[in-house]
């Protein structure tokens, strides 16, 4: 407990004065009204550390600089938003196995830039841009070819979604399921506000035809209660994550000193045989 205490300390001091690049969004849906990017940074680690019962005591009392490690603050990070990730990236492509496949990348890249995540006004959404656009990336089509296509969505939601064009996608699950403005929305994805908001309604008129059955706000709640019906059960460690990262991260520093000193043998020998 005096450990989460000196934890939760730490992150009610995380400097997040920093402006968000985001220009100011309208008034989100009242049921999915959000936090500024600066609160909810640290109402999310808080949560991940289920520490708010102790933060307002912890306040009080004196801490070092050193009590939250690095470590700490990612495992806290991937413990919270690791399962909504999955679960919005799931929804982009249908598959599970993708969907895990690309958190688990965010989390690797997140270790790797580890100083510029823990700097970040929102963590949960610099993760989110790397899930989403490792999702839809269109390399996953050439994976086809050498491994079994992942079974269609059970669900008839996510079947009628994978329906639609990439782009629309994202802009649904950022608009409709999580609550973001057409403007966030766009700032996110790198588009204009114009283009995000044809997008958005092209997606929600194909979605309405697909599932003509059904109202359109029954559908818009499906979509968001399946995003926030969020399960840690099945993701992977955090530490198993970043001792992986590393890993890779040596792996690939050892090939580029391979490659450079088979070229270094090769220019000599090269020097040292020709006339």
């Amino acid at each position: 407990m005096a450990r989460r205490r000196e934890i939760a300390a730490q992150v009610e001091g995380l400097d997040t004065s920093r402006e968000s690049p985001h220009e100011s969004p309208p008034a989100a849906h009242p049921r999915t009204a959000r936090a500024e990017p600066s609160a909810r940074s640290r109402i999310m680690l808080l949560r991940a550390l289920d520490a708010e019962p102790v933060a307002a005591a912890a306040r009080a009392e004196p801490v070092t600089a050193a009590a939250l490690t690095p470590e700490d603050a990612f495992d806290a990070l991937y413990v919270y938003a690791a399962p909504g990730l999955i679960r919005q990236a799931h929804v982009l492509t249908g598959s599970l196995r993708l969907a895990f496949e690309s958190a688990e990348h965010a989390f690797h890249r997140a270790w790797d830039h580890w100083p510029e995540v823990a700097r970040d006004t929102d963590p949960v959404g610099w993760l989110r841009i790397q899930t989403h656009a490792y999702a839809l990336s269109p390399w996953h089509r050439f994976r086809r070819l050498f491994r079994r296509p992942s079974p269609a969505p059970v669900d008839p939601l996510l079947r009628a979604i994978r329906e639609l064009p990439p782009r629309q996608r994202r802009a649904l699950v950022l608009c409709d399921g999580l609550g973001l403005s057409v403007s966030e929305a766009a700032a996110e994805t790198e588009a204009g506000t114009a283009a995000t908001r044809n997008r958005l309604l092209h997606a929600r008129a194909a979605l309405h035809e697909l599932r003509s059955a059904e109202p359109w706000d029954a559908t818009r709640d499906s979509l968001a209660v399946f995003l926030e019906s969020m399960s840690g059960s099945t993701v992977s460690h955090p530490v198993s994550v970043r001792e992986d990262s590393e890993r890779r991260i040596r792996m690939l520093t050892r090939t580029v000193y391979t490659a450079v000193a088979v070229l270094i043998a090769l220019v000599a020998y090269t020097i040292a045989t020709t006339p």
